[in-house]
């Protein structure tokens, strides 16, 4: 586990121009347990995906994914808005978040291939400009996540933010060319306790290794009108990795996120997950559609967090069982 270190990034720019749980943890030890059939253990990143798991009735080929993947008529979600100042951009498969701050805006991960201006869309469609995108943080670097950078450094001069391990990775050659994206000299190398502000919001970094050796978690504020809620990413949560070190590596990123979302004064309310489908997005979604004044916040759930991360631990520390009896079975 990292010891937090005092680093801090501060972009100083111009002004702006303008459910209940049980159901979550079936699916979610489905998801993460499924995505073991990815094809490479770094790069295809299947990891949240419901339709590359094992709980569909045939299990979908890598070429069938790739097709799914890249439709956009099976993709494409209209954007919506979660809180006061985050909202989500993504795909139904793989998320996107814009975070709003008094000098710009923070993406949460840039998409990949043409859905990046998917993401753009979303952007205007919420009101606001993909001119002021000032910064991208980057989850993890395989293709999904990373495939977008490019086009937002290119277009919109933002930063792009990556831990060092996974810049590494994103610039790895695949074993599988689909897996390939364009490029770009390294921009902000994030740390762990790493705090990063852009105007009036301060995220910070966490380096929680496991899915790959350098994930990138977040943690940060959301508003609900006077209200604020303690948000979180965890950059990267399917078991589709092989190795005992990486296995534990994993354990102790969960168990240290544990004890973050166990703080008595500010425990961790709002899951904001990378693949929607981990946090029941569109599930939360529409029971906020039709939220009266008054009723608590959908997305609002310190115990169907912690108890997400309980039944995460549990998946984890059940591929640990099974890398030791891999190890036996070959001494």
């Amino acid at each position: 586990m990292h010891a937090p270190v005092a680093n801090t990034i501060q972009l100083h720019l111009q002004p702006l121009k303008w459910g209940h749980y049980p159901a979550i943890i079936a699916t979610t030890l489905a998801l993460l347990l499924g995505g073991c059939a990815a094809p490479s253990d770094e790069e295809a990143s299947a990891d949240d995906s419901p339709e590359a798991t094992s709980a569909s009735p045939t299990p979908l080929s890598l070429d069938e994914r790739w097709e799914l993947w890249n439709d956009p008529s099976r993709q494409k979600v209209e954007a919506f808005r979660i809180f006061d100042n985050l909202s989500y951009v993504g795909l139904q498969w793989v998320s996107c978040y814009v975070l709003e701050t008094s000098e710009g805006l923070i993406l949460i991960d840039a998409l990949y291939g043409d859905f990046a201006e998917h993401a753009e869309d979303g952007i205007r469609a919420l009101g606001l400009d993909p001119a002021d995108i000032k910064m991208v943080l980057v989850t993890h670097g395989h293709f999904d996540h990373s495939g977008g950078i490019k086009h937002f450094k290119d277009t919109y001069g933002a930063q792009i933010g990556m831990t060092a391990e996974d810049w590494v990775l994103a610039e790895s050659e695949p074993s599988d060319p689909r897996f390939a994206f364009p490029q770009i000299e390294r921009d902000l190398v994030i740390e762990d306790g790493q705090q990063i502000s852009l105007g009036d919001t301060t995220l910070t970094a966490y380096v929680t290794p496991g899915h790959t050796e350098g994930v990138l978690s977040l943690d940060f504020e959301v508003r609900d009108g006077e209200q604020t809620h303690r948000a979180f990413t965890f950059g990267g949560v399917g078991l589709n990795f092989s190795g005992m070190d990486r296995t534990e590596a994993y354990l102790a990123s969960v168990a240290r996120i544990r004890s973050l979302s166990a703080d008595g004064e500010r425990p961790i309310s709002v899951n904001v997950p990378n693949h929607p489908e981990v946090g029941q997005m569109f599930e939360r979604r529409d029971r906020a559609a039709t939220r009266e004044p008054g009723d608590p916040h959908p997305f609002v759930d310190p115990e169907g967090y912690a108890a997400w991360l309980q039944d995460i631990d549990s998946a984890a520390r059940q591929k640990l069982v099974e890398e030791m009896a891999t190890i036996d079975s070959e001494a």
